[in-house]
């Protein structure tokens, strides 16, 4: 027998064997599994080395999350206050009826040119301005559940109550827009009465969202 005809033979042998597999369901699986198997194997020797995820990520810049920094303030907040600035009310409160935020609002302090964030409640930003006088006061918190999350639903002329130990105050909203972490002139110093909510939001928090409501005499 030549060996052109043992091929033909050995090949047609090998076509019926596979109609056979595929015939039946359990060995089909199994057929596969095993392509399955050997494809993976095949893949993982070429694949690149040291990769973290399925997508290697070159040269992308570092997107840094409000969940993992303090707020970078303006530079004009860091002007030292007169020891009768100090003695008044900081917020203790806030509230949005529209929006059920109901949170403690604590003093932030200046650290290193930023301000310091809380888990557990609303900040405020030191160096900015009191509720009872003129200025921007700037109130901000993560964009958590129990915190600020209800913000993004936030809509022009809904009413925001600021407490002080002794006194409440009534503003309405009047601007809702993004910036970078980087445009802080929308928490810098300011001539009116006004009052600037802050908190993360865009793709992996890489912007922020800025509430700013015009208080109510």
């Amino acid at each position: 027998m030549s060996s052109s005809l043992r091929q033909v033979k050995t090949y047609n042998k090998s076509a019926i064997s596979l109609k056979n597999i595929l015939r039946d369901d359990k060995k089909k699986m199994r057929l596969i599994l095993l392509i399955s198997g050997i494809l993976l194997v095949t893949l993982s020797l070429f694949w690149p080395k040291n990769t973290p995820t399925a997508v290697r990520q070159t040269d992308q810049p570092e997107i840094v999350s409000f969940a993992q920094e303090p707020v970078i303030i303006d530079k004009n907040l860091l002007k030292e206050r007169s020891k009768k600035e100090k003695e008044k009310q900081p917020p203790v409160r806030i509230v949005i009826p529209a929006l059920e935020i109901d949170i403690p609002v604590k003093e932030a302090k200046i650290v290193k040119g930023y301000w310091e964030v809380f888990t557990d409640s609303a900040g405020f930003g030191s160096g900015t301005a009191y509720p009872e006088e003129m200025g921007n006061q700037v109130v901000f918190a993560h964009a958590r559940k129990g915190l600020f999350l209800p913000l993004k639903n936030a809509k022009l002329r809904q009413d925001i109550y600021i407490f002080t130990k002794d006194k409440w105050y009534s503003y309405q909203i009047e601007d809702i827009k993004e910036v970078l972490p980087s445009q802080t002139e929308v928490i810098a110093p300011s001539s009116e009465s006004i009052l600037t909510l802050y908190t993360c939001s865009g793709f992996a928090d890489s912007k922020r969202l800025i509430i700013r409501a015009k208080k109510i005499l």
